[in-house]
């Protein structure tokens, strides 16, 4: 028989302070930025959605129009990253660990226009079953937010013929494609043949990216979701395989340069926290069935929305 995993409330040793208490305004002001940084990185994706691998200055649109279609990126993106950590929010308000409300990154990058986003928790979180609970809910939220946007941005691109390479230059990139992504555009679009490709349409690419982030939060590493979670479930022997993962990442990072910056800051993340997760006061008690089975899910969410080379550039010269 498995363990109530409800039965234990430890107290703390120091007094209670007022929770979830927040200076909304920042959380709001950071929003707005980064509704705005998005919405300029859609801009540029419609353009070049439109173009369809044209050079950017044969399509002639208005700003206003721009901006306006660059919701179809930014509202997706906004709302996959906001329910991800809202997961993690509502999780931690009803087991009450103090925690902020989402802070959003913005960015002056073209490509997403964003860092993502985050909560503070303010607080130890005291048994595995919550810490388990609270690093799953923001993964699953999140995912469940990008695949309907997965679906509806893939059906609105379209199969193009590409150009001869004599009639394009300039810098393109190429995205790797999680198996999720591949098999929801296998079931719309087919195989493109020789010569064509999908031209994805702002909100795939929105949905894209939410996948690569909840792949990104599901590396079981240190303060990560999934370290969280690989905590939950192994306890103190998840730190090697945190080390066992920082080298995975190490190896990434040598095959594909878009692992780079990410790998830097894992890095850095447990040169300032360490390898070892905090402890709980549970943690040589197991896990029950029930969060075992979603630890399941977790792992098959990272394996659906992993790629091993997320963005790759390619430089075409007109000859």
């Amino acid at each position: 028989m498995d363990p109530a995993p409800d039965d234990v409330t430890p107290q703390w040793p120091w007094a209670t302070r007022p929770k979830f208490q927040d200076r909304v305004w920042r959380h709001v002001a950071l929003l707005l930025v980064t509704i705005a940084t998005t919405t300029l990185a859609g801009a540029f994706h419609w353009a070049a959605f439109v173009a369809d691998f044209e050079t950017a200055n044969s399509v002639r649109l208005a700003i206003p129009s721009l901006l306006l279609h660059g919701l179809w990126y930014s509202l997706p993106i906004l709302a996959i990253l906001g329910c991800h950590e809202m997961g993690h929010y509502l999780a931690c308000r009803y087991y009450d660990v103090d925690a902020s409300l989402p802070f959003f990154l913005p960015a002056p990058f073209p490509l997403t226009g964003t860092f993502g986003a985050f909560i503070r928790i303010r607080e130890p979180i005291p048994t595995k079953p919550m810490l388990f609970d609270i690093g799953i809910a923001g993964p699953i939220a999140g995912f469940l937010a990008a695949v309907p946007a997965l679906v509806l941005g893939l059906s609105m691109s379209r199969v193009i013929q590409l150009p001869p390479v004599e009639e394009m230059s300039g810098g393109f990139v190429e995205l790797g494609e999680p198996l999720l992504f591949q098999l929801v555009a296998w079931l719309l679009w087919g195989s493109p043949p020789e010569g064509y490709s999908l031209n994805l349409h702002p909100m795939a690419f929105a949905a894209w990216f939410g996948l690569i982030a909840t792949a990104l939060n599901l590396f079981p590493i240190g303060q990560l979701d999934g370290g969280h979670i690989s905590y939950a479930v192994l306890g103190r022997r998840s730190s090697t395989l945190t080390l066992g993962m920082v080298a995975v990442a190490l190896l990434l990072a040598w095959f594909s340069s878009s692992w780079i910056v990410w790998t830097v800051l894992v890095v850095g993340m447990l040169l300032m926290f360490g390898r070892h997760h905090p402890r709980t006061f549970d943690e040589d008690r197991p896990l029950d069935r029930t969060r075992l089975l979603l630890a399941l899910v977790a792992l098959a969410m990272l394996v659906v929305c992993f790629t091993p080379a997320p963005i790759e550039p390619i430089e075409i010269i007109r000859r």
